[in-house]
């Protein structure tokens, strides 16, 4: 039984959500803090969970607070409905429900399940009730007439015609005596309830995980008094994992049978969590039964206590377990719980609230890794999360947004409409979906670069103009930039250093080529000097230009700026001075000319590589032989830093290395 569908209604700030799809899979609720996501976990985890205790809704406590005082007038038939479930079912179930019911009475093969305040829980399938009364006395005893007096609509009305004396008394006894063993009280929903259990669901948050430290007096009681904390069921789960119980624990009267027990336990969760832990594998779980001692806070001066502590085994340092590695101790209490829900009941779906919320970025992702090969294959997962890290960027369609919506159109009087679910990750608040922009953005960087060797420039324009001058030494015969070297705009000098952290693992060799101001110097000299880049592959602009400060269009020269600038505007525009940087020099005169537009240095690159040809034919001889051979000096010392490599005939005739797409910094 698979659950597709959902809607949650008249609980707490959920007024009505909407209905919502469900993935057979994992479903990944997005939304940000107070948005009603832990609201819709805990409404569906209260229509059937793993502990029977937790079922119960309250209406004093759950329903919408400003509508209390209106609940019967609200609500003047029946209780409100809180929770609606679609399910489907599979083949091997909808044949269990065809021979209990009959072929002829099941009309559509999706169940609805809905429960509210008054705590019964309703089953809906589809079934034409009449044939399901004709089923049931088609495989009676009963003759033809008895079969027609007793023929009714419902099978409740069938129980009541087979009451009435009769001579065939054997016979309609026997049919009873069956519609009671599986109809009980003559209810079809009730009968389908019980040949087909439905899924229990199991709600774990970042708050519950196994303690540190156990006081086993106290757990006995609270046990006793059916008070048991959540924390208190992580340590019950871990014990009936270890095949004992708080009582043996308790009553033991040597330790190492117990802890060899536990060390089972222990290593069975540790060796699944470093599967899939890639922060640390140098951690063991340790057990301890101790004597409290008297100057230890209560509860933990007195009695038996049990003792969980982490030993670092690169550090040589044990720790108690709850004050240490906070993701550890989250997934190690986890997957304690759900090894022994599992046991007791294959059939369960997980509702994981804020999962991973301790965890270092790349442990999330280990996590998601988790949930898609251990956990989905088997069992449906829903979980909630605000950190773009918990997105499943590779399949987007699995996200759904959760906000809490107010129209804020009338300032004086905001119009509440409460937590709402989205169909699909389309959302209008932008704090609702930074997490899925982030997921996608992060994404999207990571598949950039088609090569692994990267030269890193500051901006687009720096791009195109590499790969014009490139293309134009080629034509020429002379040496363009190698086709190995992939361009890519990082969006200045500074964005270096998060470039190299987000992608130096990815194996990339990188070079980069920077513009070289007064106010740059430190910065380039630093970036020289660190340890992100090998020695030899930080180019600077002026070093090539042959002035003080540079840019990459100082290596064009004053002249062909100044042909193509007044290419672009149709304008006679001055070349920049000697040692002049000239897109400052551009700017000040655009600045200073009202006719003129306000100055992009983007365009006249844009307009370059379309038209380098036709500027470069206004510009004397010598002016383009000197441009020419600025840009190949640069193009040598950057084509040294890759191995010998003939270069295919092919490529060098195309005349342009691969490159991003300029609009990827944008």
């Amino acid at each position: 039984m698979k659950l597709v569908r959902a809607h949650v209604q008249n609980y707490r700030s959920v007024e009505d959500s909407t209905e919502f799809r469900i993935d057979g899979g994992t479903t990944c609720l997005v939304g940000k803090n107070e948005s009603g996501k832990t609201a819709l976990l805990t409404a569906l985890h209260r229509l059937n969970p793993v502990v029977a205790a937790d079922a119960i809704f309250d209406r004093q406590r759950d329903y919408p607070r400003r509508y209390l005082a209106d609940y019967d007038e609200r609500h003047p038939v029946a209780d409100a409905v809180i929770v609606r479930t679609w399910w489907t079912l599979d083949d091997i179930e909808l044949e269990k429900v065809r021979v209990l019911l009959g072929r002829a009475a099941i009309t559509g093969s999706e169940l609805l399940v809905e429960k509210g305040y008054d705590n019964q829980p309703t089953w809906l399938l589809q079934i034409d009730e009449r044939a399901v009364v004709d089923h049931l006395l088609d495989a009676s005893n009963l003759s033809e007439e008895d079969k027609d007096e007793v023929r009714g609509d419902t099978v409740a009305d069938l129980k009541a015609a087979l009451s009435t004396p009769s001579t065939a008394a054997p016979a309609r006894a026997e049919l009873i005596a069956r519609i009671d063993r599986e109809f009980p009280n003559g209810s079809v929903s009730a009968a389908v309830q019980k040949a087909m259990p439905l899924p229990q669901f199991m709600l774990f948050s970042q708050y519950q995980r196994l303690q540190g430290q156990v006081s086993l007096e106290s757990i006995e009681k609270a046990k006793a008094a059916s008070s048991l904390s959540d924390d208190d069921q992580v340590f019950l789960a871990l014990c009936q994992l270890a095949g004992t119980t708080v009582e043996m624990v308790s009553d033991v009267k040597t330790f190492e049978g117990l802890v060899s027990r536990f060390e089972a336990a222990s290593n069975k969760l540790t060796n699944e969590i470093f599967a899939y832990w890639s922060q640390n594998r140098f951690l063991t779980v340790h057990f301890r039964l101790d004597q409290g001692q008297p100057g230890d806070a209560p509860p933990f001066n007195t009695g038996r206590v049990f003792r969980t502590r982490i030993h670092n085994k690169l550090h040589q340092v044990t720790v108690p377990f709850d004050e240490r590695s906070a993701g550890f101790v989250w997934f190690f209490s986890f997957l304690a719980l759900f090894s022994q829900v599992k046991k007791r009941n294959a059939n369960v779906i997980l509702l994981l609230d804020e999962p991973g919320q301790t965890l270092h970025a790349k442990a999330q992702g280990d996590l998601l890794r988790y949930f898609a090969e251990k956990l989905a294959p088997h069992h449906q997962v829903i979980y909630t999360t605000h950190s773009p890290f918990m997105v499943p960027s590779e399949n987007l369609g699995t996200v759904r947004t959760v906000e809490d919506v107010v129209d804020h159109r009338d300032r004086d009087n905001p119009i509440v409409h409460g937590t709402k679910v989205g169909s699909d990750v389309l959302s209008t608040d932008r704090d609702t979906i930074f997490p899925l922009q982030s997921a996608l953005g992060y994404e999207i960087t990571q598949s950039l670069f088609v090569g692994k060797d990267t030269l890193l420039v500051e901006g687009p324009s720096d791009l195109l103009y590499l790969k014009a001058f490139s293309s134009e030494l080629h034509q020429r015969g002379r040496i363009g930039l190698d086709p190995r070297w992939t361009i890519c705009p990082v969006g200045g000098i500074d964005k270096v250093a998060a470039f190299m952290s987000l992608f130096g693992s990815n194996g990339l060799h990188v070079a980069v080529l920077t513009d070289f101001a007064t106010g740059q110097k430190k910065k380039v000299d630093d970036l020289r000097r660190s340890a992100l880049l090998s020695a030899g592959h930080v180019f600077s602009a002026d070093t090539y230009a042959g002035q003080a400060e540079a840019d990459v269009e100082d290596l064009l020269g004053p002249n062909i700026y100044s042909a193509l600038v007044g290419a672009l505007v149709s304008a006679v525009v001055p070349a920049a001075v000697a040692s002049t940087r000239c897109v400052k020099f551009t700017e000040d005169h655009f600045r200073m000319t009202p006719s003129l537009p306000e100055f992009d240095h983007y365009r006249p690159a844009a307009y370059f590589i379309e038209h380098a040809s036709s500027v470069l034919a206004k510009v004397a001889s010598a002016a383009v032989d000197a441009a020419m051979g600025r840009f190949e000096r640069l193009f040598v010392a950057v084509n040294a830093l890759l191995p010998v490599q003939s270069v295919p005939s092919k490529l060098v005739a195309q005349g342009s290395a691969p490159t991003a797409q300029p609009t990827a910094t944008a």
